[in-house]
Parts: C-alpha cells; structure tokens; sequence
C-alpha cells in the first residue's frame, strides 16, 4: 500500500520510537516503546468488549438474537484477548519463536471470524431477500477460506492477504445496503471507514512511530461503532429506541 514521503518518520526526531522498515518477506519488529503501545492499545477493550456482549446477551427476547449475541460477543472478545497475548508474547517471551509464530497466525485467522461475527447479528436478525440470505453461510465459508489461506501463506503475500481482508470485510456488507429495513446503515458506514483508514497505519510500520498501535485503535472505533449499531437498532427494545432517538 502506498504510503507518502510525508509520513515517513525516519529521519525525524520521532525515528527512536520505531525500527526500520522490513522487506516484505520479513516481519516488522517493533521497539520496546511500540511494544508496550501495541499491548494496552487492545488490552484496554478486553473488559469493555466483555460487558458488551454480556449486555446483548441479556437484552435477548429469542434464540436467534441470544445466538447472534454470542457468535459476535465470542468474536468481538476473541479479538482483542488473540491480540494482547500475541502482542504480549511477542514482547516479553519473543525467545518462544514458535509460540510466538503461533500466535501470530492465530491474531490474523481471528481477524476473519471477528469480521464474520460482526456481520452475524445483521445477517441473522434482519430480513433478507432469497438471494441474500445465503450471505448467512457464506460470511462463514469466506473466514474459513482466509484462516487456511493463513495456515499455508502467512507472511508470504502480504498485500494478498490485506485485499483478502477488504473482500471479507465489504463484500456481506453489500447484502446489508440491500436491506429493506436500512436503520444502522450511517453507523455499520462509519465503522467502515475507520477500519479503511486504519489499514493505511497497518502497512505503516517503520514509518510512522506506533503505527500499529494507532492500526488497533482504528480498530477499537470501528468496532465500538459498529456494537453501537448492534446495540441501537437490533437489540434495544422499541421503546427505547424512541427515547434515545429524542
């Protein structure tokens, strides 16, 4: 991904909080600084993401929405606790090269089951056309596809692998758009956008200090915007909804 002169670092004051740039067969190895960052950056929404889907859970009236509220609880939770430990590991116990490898395939398989839960509640919730509704099984069938992808690729087609993100990320989002009832649609839009510019930060290492760190709270707006959605208009009772729309 293309990333401006402006934004490189390197030569700045800025260059002690960040290591070099890698080739791209090489895995970036952040400084202790980047380290610690990466750490609490996704730390930090363990418990809220905990409380989240806890509260869907309990807002349930039917099997299908205690379902949906635990598919994407699991993923949402599974997100950043995958995260803070890979990151954790690889900063304080990065001599367990093949724990640490581990992990690192893991953190990026979790990416496409996170994406998959989170289009769950829409998919499962809100009508769906004939065609549409097959997008229920398919969101799952594509994360699949990408975890193998990972098992057999990982870190060898880095550019392959964000487009495989992007795909997954806007293709059930399609069917979403289609829906005939179109409430959440400016919030899942939203929540999109900070995903699309936190990629520019992802394939940022070595030139912007903490890049990835900034990446995962992208991530954290994104995601709490998108549980906002969920929360809103597929979870809060009628009533409610009137209120808060006051």
């Amino acid at each position: 991904m293309f990333t401006p002169r402006l934004l490189d670092f390197q030569k700045t004051k800025y260059a002690r909080f960040m290591n070099h740039r890698v080739p791209p067969h090489k895995r970036y190895q952040p400084t202790e600084y980047e380290h610690a960052a990466n750490c609490a950056t996704h730390a930090f929404w363990i418990l809220p993401s905990i409380l989240g889907g806890s509260n869907l859970y309990f807002l349930s009236d039917d099997d299908w929405e205690t379902i949906s509220a635990w598919i994407y609880s699991l993923g949402l939770c599974g997100l950043f606790v995958v995260s803070t430990v890979f990151h954790t590991i690889s900063w304080k116990k990065s001599h367990l090269r093949m724990v640490e490898h581990c992990l690192h395939m893991v953190d990026r398989m979790v990416i496409y089951f996170f994406i998959a839960a989170s289009y769950a509640p829409w998919l499962n919730l809100r009508e769906l056309g004939p065609w549409a509704s097959h997008m229920r099984w398919l969101v799952w069938i594509m994360a699949s596809v990408g975890t193998v992808y990972v098992f057999f690729f990982h870190e060898r087609y880095k550019l392959v692998e964000l487009l495989c993100y992007v795909v997954m990320g806007f293709f059930p989002a399609l069917v979403v758009l289609s829906m005939p009832n179109t409430e959440g649609i400016w919030e899942l839009m939203t929540g999109g956008i900070f995903y699309c510019l936190g990629m520019v930060f992802f394939k940022s290492d070595g030139r912007i200090p903490f890049a990835h760190a900034i990446w995962h709270l992208f991530v954290a707006f994104g995601a709490g915007t998108h549980y906002y959605a969920i929360w809103r208009y597929l979870y809060l009772p009628s009533t409610l909804q009137t209120k808060v729309s006051k």
